[in-house]
């Protein structure tokens, strides 16, 4: 794995494919789980198995994706609502000035390439984020939403 930065602390599952330029540490990645180039996935995140993530995406502490999902191209997730660099005093803020906040992937969901995702939502099973969607709000299993902030299109269930 040329030009990856893989640290020691990282649990890798069986048969996990890694492209050239992966930055992970801390984090646990499932069994045949496959990570293009140019991904990030930062201490306490959990990938499942069988997941796909698409190059140049960010995972922060606290994600936790289940098994089976599709992360597309360029994908952003964040976990903190009210990001400050410095504290209330001026000096630089470290990990006891701000809480995680947790966001959750289900099982089979899809994100669409440019996608953000906002700290505390869950996407359901099987639900589709469109592409360049920004997700603030939980997403029902199932269902497809898109938009700046995403709305419900549909569920899997309606005829297009």
């Amino acid at each position: 794995m040329e030009y990856c930065r893989i640290s020691p602390d990282v649990k890798l599952g069986e048969n996990v494919k890694i492209f050239a330029f992966v930055n992970l540490y801390g984090c646990t990645i499932g069994d045949n789980t496959k990570i293009g180039t140019f991904v990030e996935i930062q201490k306490g995140a959990v990938i499942g198995q069988n997941c796909k993530i698409s190059s140049h995406t960010f995972i922060c502490e606290g994600v936790t994706i289940e098994d089976g999902v599709f992360i597309g191209h360029g994908v952003t997730f964040i976990n903190d609502l009210y990001p400050r660099a410095t504290t209330e005093e001026g000096s630089l803020q470290t990990e006891q000035d701000w809480k995680v906040i947790p966001t959750l992937v289900k099982k089979r969901a899809s994100i669409g390439s440019g996608a953000t995702i906002l700290a505390g939502v869950t996407i359901g099973e099987e639900a589709i984020v469109g592409a360049g969607s920004v997700v603030t709000k939980d997403v029902p299993p199932r269902t497809v939403v898109a938009g700046n902030p995403a709305r419900v299109l549909r569920t899997l269930d309606e005829k297009s």
